[in-house]
């Protein structure tokens, strides 16, 4: 359904060309310093408007209907409502015919008898995105420890290769462009011109750290830590596909190489007198479901955006018949281009409901 967590609940709502999208959250720590200004700087990073994003660009300005008083949070249902200004719902009847090819347009009309909201995808766009990263902002200061995602892999081009390829330009005072101060759009500008070009899209992998993780979270067996950071990251559009640590290449190990002995010193080589922790971290600070107090490590693979220009034969629904279907609107070229920072949330909602239930 549309809710999520135990202790720490969260329930989204809205459609993307509805009058606004939003979050409630059930079980927010009391206490918490709250205000909108709190939300805006993942929801910068979120935002469309480089290159190979959706020209789409809104507000996204946070209103707090509930759960905050003299800009502490209360403990009672915190509401977060985002409003939709920018929408061009014309650009989408054409779906009610022919669904869009691997978007939900088809299912969505089949699950909800016709009766689903179609305009920019409805419930199942990208839009919904937004109030998850909101959630994030609250779950991040609940859990009080680092939680990291980036990027680092687009079109098949890995970030390394990316910056490799990259070429150095001047700034206008004559310095040179710092490689870490780069955009996400930057780095993977050739791939990004040649999806636009062809009037397509390219998918992403995202690689995702939490650090200074206590040891001990997680309920096996149905409710391990994978298995609930993998069913919310999975309630993101567009995944297909997450690994922990050493992952698929696992499967290609042996024990011998796969194993984690123990030992006393920290990733940063420091020595701990008092916890231990698996040496190379291949369970990606994971065993048995349970965090072992390593960094937990994970990857996410995202699918190329559905929307594209790009002709494509399929069925039109009207006619009883195959068309051509060039999609109009305005779309990503890359979804996982925004992406992080929504796995950062959805990962802090997780241990911030696990660490309410201890």
């Amino acid at each position: 359904m549309n809710t999520f967590g135990r202790k720490f609940r969260v329930s989204i709502f809205g459609e993307s060309h509805g009058e606004a999208i939003g979050i409630v959250l059930d079980g927010v720590q009391p206490g918490l310093s709250l205000g909108p200004e709190d939300f805006h700087p993942d929801i910068a990073r979120r935002k469309s408007g480089p290159k190979g994003t959706t020209p789409r660009i809104e507000a996204d300005e946070p209103e707090i209907l509930s759960g905050v008083y003299n800009g502490f949070t209360t403990g009672a249902p915190l509401t977060v409502l985002f409003r939709n200004r920018n929408t061009r719902s014309g650009d989408y009847s054409l779906f009610n015919d022919i669904p869009r090819p691997g978007h939900a347009d088809y299912t969505a009309s089949i699950k909800w008898l016709d009766f689903n909201d179609p305009r920019g995808g409805g419930h199942f766009s990208g839009r919904l995105t937004l109030p998850i990263v909101a959630a994030g902002v609250v779950a991040k200061k609940m859990i009080g420890y680092p939680v990291h995602a980036e990027l680092v892999e687009v079109g098949g081009v890995s970030r390394a290769e990316a910056l490799s390829a990259y070429r150095e330009e001047a700034l206008p005072d004559g310095g040179i462009e710092e490689k870490d101060a780069l955009t996400a759009s930057e780095i993977w500008k050739d791939v990004l011109d040649e999806a636009l070009r062809d009037r397509d899209s390219v998918g992403g992998v995202v690689e995702c750290r939490v650090t200074h993780v206590p040891a001990g979270l997680g309920e096996p067996f149905f409710d391990s830590v994978e298995s609930l950071i993998s069913h919310a990251i999975f309630s993101i559009p567009g995944v297909r596909g997450i690994e922990f640590g050493d992952g698929f290449r696992a499967a290609r190990m042996r024990g011998s190489q796969h194993n984690d002995p123990f030992d006393t010193a920290d990733s940063s080589g420091m020595t701990l007198h008092i916890n231990v922790h698996p040496s190379k971290n291949g369970a990606g600070g994971v065993n048995g479901g349970i965090t072992n107090g390593n960094p937990i490590v994970f990857r996410v693979a995202f699918k190329p955006t559905s929307s594209i220009g790009k002709p494509q034969e399929t069925f039109n629904f009207a006619t009883g018949g195959m068309t051509t279907l060039e999609i109009p609107g305005r779309h990503d070229a890359c979804i996982a281009l925004r992406t992080p920072v929504i796995v950062e949330a959805m990962t802090a909602i997780v241990l911030a409901d696990l660490t309410r239930m201890l």
